[in-house]
């Protein structure tokens, strides 16, 4: 009965994400793929298939999945990938990540909510490089990335980030005050240049980091 119903309300949920804009079937066939049931708190999970965000404890949360249909949308990777992504969070958006294809690292700054994803990341086989560190700062050992994904919202673009992309990549995060931000989709053309694309209208947690917010 339970998976009868997962599959009904997952089944529901790409219908609203394909509404609402999201064209790309490798990120259509991820959100499918990806049990989001598995990462949300246990008293919640009669919800994980409805497109809004959820707790997942210390103030933090799992995005609603329209965020992180558009987020990955946006980032246009392809299998074979390096991303970064900084706020590891439940898991969920490393692991639709992981399903697109891509190789993943994850930093996330709250050592029990990584330790918590890390051991739901493996035991659903999802196998992803995660660290707990300050994420505005990057991961510069395994730079330079094909595309990061910031899924907290920031007072600018962290520098760190920027440096750590190829040519070409994409950084998509963030940027505004605390109450809203909107989404900076960044492509950096050469080593000096890069173009900004924004789609307004979103909240998230704060960006807490020497190049984010002070906590």
């Amino acid at each position: 009965m339970a998976n009868t119903f997962y599959t009904k309300a997952r089944t529901e949920l790409i219908a609203i994400l394909r509404k609402k804009g999201i064209t790309d079937e490798q990120v259509i066939a991820a959100v499918n793929s990806v049990p989001r049931h598995e990462f949300v708190q246990s008293s919640l999970i009669h919800r994980a298939y409805e497109d809004v965000a959820l707790p997942i404890g210390l103030a933090q949360t799992i995005s609603q999945p329209f965020t992180v249909a558009i987020m990955s949308q946006s980032l246009r990777a392809k299998p074979g990938f390096k991303i970064l992504e900084i706020g590891t969070g439940s898991g969920y958006q490393a692991a639709v990540l992981k399903a697109m294809g891509c190789q993943v690292f994850s930093i996330e700054r709250h050592l029990d909510l990584m330790n918590k994803a890390r051991t739901t990341l493996e035991r659903l086989g999802y196998g992803i490089a995660c660290r707990c560190a300050d994420g505005t700062l990057g991961w510069n050992q395994y730079a330079p990335f094909d595309g990061i994904i910031v899924t907290a919202g920031g007072p600018t673009v962290p520098p760190s980030l920027t440096r750590q992309l190829k040519i070409g990549a994409r950084l998509v995060i963030p940027i505004g005050d605390d109450k809203v931000q909107n989404l900076h989709v960044i492509t950096r053309l050469s080593e000096e240049e890069f173009q900004t694309e924004t789609i307004e209208g979103f909240k998230f947690v704060p960006l807490i980091g020497k190049e984010g917010w002070v906590s």
